[in-house]
């Protein structure tokens, strides 16, 4: 097969990853099988001397033609190395002949580029065995891409068959289960704790509320993003600090010899509040909400756990009153947390496409036919190719 031919199976999109690889493999092996047979050391030397040969036609093609005494002088140059090169192959090499041929060729007193031409012509007998070795290294490299594609195509399986997992879960979810029992005492919460941030930004200096974001750090399940460290030393160790968030963004605006009356250095001010508007207008309730649909028990039960003293300090007893009550939703025996949750997430995720398909049992076949490509890619991928 041409290379031509091998690049343009190589690159039929209409061929899966597995295919491909096995095509690929298919491929690397005939072109050893070739090698093979003529002997690889035989090989080599015929392709190593046909490369040689042409790299001297090549470089002196456009300096050893013409009249002139410098032309006249890369002729000999060329005609001198290509006899040596002629000599020195084994006596067995394959195709010697066609290296004495195009040494025949331009052995003249004055070439032309058509004497080149010839001398290429003379040495096609020997260029098969380079294309032998080319093929074998096109192959190999298809070889690595297709291992490649394989690879990446069982992650793409994987994140597949975690959502045609989670979706036959889902199908089994009550949808008419009521569901507002878990929601109505997670908004109560929500909007509770909504109203204390407000509040708490428009009462709390803003040291201590970077304190409170500074603790944060440490619990995973409030995502409060840091402030820049300039700011951070700013609201840390300056008399500015002991303001309010909404002060200090309020005096960012006001005029240098106006600001004076507030703080001690008005361009201070300037330089590290005004430029952080956005970051400090976004602190707000969003990293202690929680989320709807709500997770499962376990990280609910977590979650509850974080954020009860962030809420006890800014929401006080009736912010803890309303997380604490979502709290209680797990243990209920009552609510039967986990089948509430489960049809809370199939309301908030099936779209009537993947009712539809799970339905007919689509996603169930989908699901085996997943499973029984990942079993054949990672069987391929087990084979230790020369790559």
């Amino acid at each position: 097969m041409s290379h031509s031919a091998h690049s343009s199976a190589a690159d039929d999109h209409s061929q899966s990853p597995l295919e491909a690889l096995e095509a690929a493999r298919d491929r690397f092996d005939q072109a050893q099988q070739r090698i093979d047979a003529q002997g690889e050391e035989t090989v080599e030397q015929a392709a190593t001397a046909y490369r040689n040969a042409t790299t001297l036609l090549e470089r002196y093609v456009d300096r050893a033609t013409g009249t002139g005494r410098e032309n006249f002088k890369a002729y000999v140059e060329l005609e001198g190395q290509f006899a040596t090169l002629v000599e020195n192959l084994p006596d067995d090499l394959r195709q010697r002949e066609a290296f004495e041929d195009a040494l025949d060729a331009i052995d003249k007193r004055r070439l032309s580029e058509s004497d080149f031409e010839t001398a290429h012509a003379k040495l096609e007998p020997a260029e098969r065995y380079d294309d032998l070795l080319t093929e074998r290294e096109d192959a190999r490299e298809e070889l690595e891409n297709a291992r490649t594609a394989a690879g990446a195509r069982l992650r793409e399986i994987d994140d597949e068959l975690a959502d045609h997992e989670r979706l036959l879960e889902l199908a089994n979810a009550d949808l008419d289960a009521p569901v507002e029992r878990l929601r109505e005492p997670l908004e109560a919460y929500n909007d509770a704790i909504r109203e204390a941030v407000e509040t708490y930004r428009l009462e709390a200096s803003a040291r201590e509320v970077f304190a409170l974001l500074e603790r944060s750090r440490w619990y995973p399940f409030i995502n409060y993003e840091q402030p820049p460290e300039d700011l951070r030393t700013y609201v840390t160790d300056d008399p500015a600090g002991e303001y309010t968030i909404p002060e200090l963004l309020e005096y960012a605006e006001y005029s240098r010899s106006k600001l004076d009356h507030y703080v001690d250095d008005a361009d201070l001010l300037k330089r590290r509040v005004a430029t952080q508007r956005t970051y400090l207008d976004n602190i707000d309730a969003e990293a202690l909400l929680l989320e709807w649909p709500p997770g499962p028990a376990g990280e609910l039960r977590q979650r509850v756990r974080e954020y009860r003293p962030f809420v006890e300090r800014i929401a006080g007893e009736e912010g803890v009153v309303a997380l604490r009550n979502v709290r209680a939703l797990i243990d209920d025996p009552d609510i039967d947390y986990d089948r509430l949750q489960t049809a809370a997430q199939a309301v908030a995720q099936l779209t009537p496409e993947e009712r539809k398909r799970l339905a007919s049992g689509q996603i169930a076949d989908e699901l085996e036919a997943l499973r029984e490509e990942r079993a054949q890619l990672e069987a391929a991928l087990e084979v230790d190719d020369p790559v």
